[in-house]
């Protein structure tokens, strides 16, 4: 079955099965430190009143028929030491179908996670990650080469990731059209990160010529992933960069990462090897085996069958933005930020251990890790890892009523003085002890202007707007249950 494979993509797929292996070892790090206090039996959105409540309509998830701490650490560590085998390259020495069972094994563990992770696993990422685990599983191992309608395929991924994502843009926010949207985009995104300040204080001028280069990029360059050689590398390398571009300019957990790993599905060994000598594998591949092609071409089948709703919905005027067309999160719609928010409101969390919650010298603040909470501490690089609590809090602050729920628990944990609930955060205020109040104050937040920062050493200027949650004790918190 020669005129399956692609002989000319063998760095491809090193790049591919390694890349998104280490894409999928950085989340069930995280799954393994935040999904208990989050999620778990006495988390935020405990998993078991989750199930309890959908009654199936969960998805599939190993978790439909018991759940418990432990054996979510068990999923966490099995998924840990797969992810890591296949980035240090053992699975793809031995014969096709050990990659494939290694990595239909992290999306299936990966699946029941995101299943019954509700809020805290609601992003398009998510599916972008399963879908991409998905397709490594049909790349091959060294002994073959890599069948061409994979890698194709992987090229339709990338080409909804960045043209859904232009296209959301133009049939959004106006900015986007204006070319203003970065005017405001790297102050009040979700989580800044150690040079957003910076992209934010570039001349005005030069934030259209961003917002420019980005419509191009998504809404152009992905056609040409399609064209022949060496084309398609060229346009891989935009990818790259630009995405490379995002990377530096804020915390988007994988997205920006994983989407440079999958753009090297465009990059032939001959065209690398032009740019970077001595890159190209030279090693002999065997036949493909029979049995492993039908599997290849089977799934084919099915992903082009799945493919009509995503491109139903590129082309609708009414397009939706991280969609998931089945309970598999395959073939999935993608997109971000299709509007922009104009100011930046932070929720701030307090507490007290005085007996007078009036007593004003009495309050101290929670800090989280990734998002702005004290006004003189620089935003730090946490991408690709995805700090889940601290993306909630944004959401929180712009409203949105799907995070209360979760959040009023979360201020009884604090109460609680719950160890695992607390180790989701930079700063303890109470060093492990009981707070008698807390409450919840609104702030809005701008960045410093480069005369403040040099007057004040401040990052940002922040003044109170609003109480979201007045002085509390836990039995205040319990009533609202």
């Amino acid at each position: 079955m020669d005129w399956l494979t692609a002989p000319d993509y063998d760095v491809a797929r090193i790049v591919l099965q390694r890349g998104i292996a280490g894409v999928y070892l950085v989340a069930f790090v995280a799954v393994w430190h935040q999904f208990p206090a989050l999620l778990g039996e006495r988390g935020l959105l405990p998993v078991p009143e989750h199930l309890r409540r959908s009654a199936g309509r969960a998805g599939p998830t190993l978790f439909r028929w018991r759940y418990s701490d432990r054996l979510l650490r068990a999923v966490a560590v099995t998924g840990i030491v797969l992810a890591a085998s296949v980035v240090v390259g053992l699975p793809q020495t031995g014969p096709p179908w050990v990659p494939m069972v290694v990595f239909l094994t992290l999306f299936g563990l990966y699946l029941s996670v995101v299943n019954v992770g509700q809020v805290f696993y609601g992003f398009g990422w998510e599916s972008l990650l399963l879908e991409a685990g998905f397709l490594a599983a049909f790349l091959g191992s060294d002994e073959v080469a890599a069948p061409v309608t994979v890698i194709w395929l992987f090229r339709w991924l990338v080409l909804r990731v960045e043209l859904g994502a232009g296209l959301i843009k133009m049939r959004g926010d106006p900015c986007w059209r204006d070319l203003t949207c970065l005017y405001h985009h790297h102050e009040t995104q979700p989580m800044p990160g150690p040079l957003s300040w910076f992209f934010h204080h570039l001349p005005r001028p030069l934030h259209k010529v961003e917002v420019a280069a980005n419509h191009v990029t998504q809404l152009l360059v992905p056609f040409l992933l399609l064209a022949p050689q060496p084309v398609a590398t060229v346009a891989a390398g935009v990818v790259v960069v630009t995405q490379g571009w995002l990377v530096l300019s804020g915390n988007f957990a994988w997205l920006n990462w994983l989407t440079m790993i999958l753009a090297f599905s465009a990059v032939g060994d001959g065209a690398l090897s032009t740019v970077v000598p001595g890159t190209a594998a030279t090693d002999a591949h065997g036949p493909l085996p029979v049995w492993f092609g039908v599997v290849v071409l089977v799934v084919t089948a099915l992903l082009v069958v799945l493919s009509w709703w995503p491109a139903r919905n590129l082309l609708s005027p009414r397009q939706a933005m991280n969609a998931s067309f089945n309970r598999w999160h395959l073939v999935g719609a993608y997109g971000a930020f299709g509007s922009i928010t104009r100011r930046r409101d932070e929720v701030v969390v307090e507490g007290t251990d005085a007996a007078d919650p009036f007593e004003a010298a009495g309050w101290r603040e929670y800090v989280f890790r990734g998002k702005p909470g004290p006004t003189g501490r620089l935003p730090r690089q946490w991408a690709p890892y995805h700090l889940r609590l601290d993306w909630g809090m944004w959401f929180l602050a712009l409203g949105s009523p799907s995070q209360h729920v979760w959040f009023t628990r979360f201020l009884q944990r604090l109460l609680e003085a719950d160890p695992a609930t607390l180790r989701l955060l930079a700063v303890d205020p109470f060093d492990g002890g009981r707070p008698t109040w807390v409450r919840a104050r609104v702030f809005r937040y701008r960045y410093s202007t480069w005369a403040e920062l040099r007057r004040t050493r401040q990052w940002w200027v922040r003044r109170e707007v609003g109480v979201l949650v007045a002085p509390a004790t836990l039995a205040d918190l319990r009533r609202l249950r």
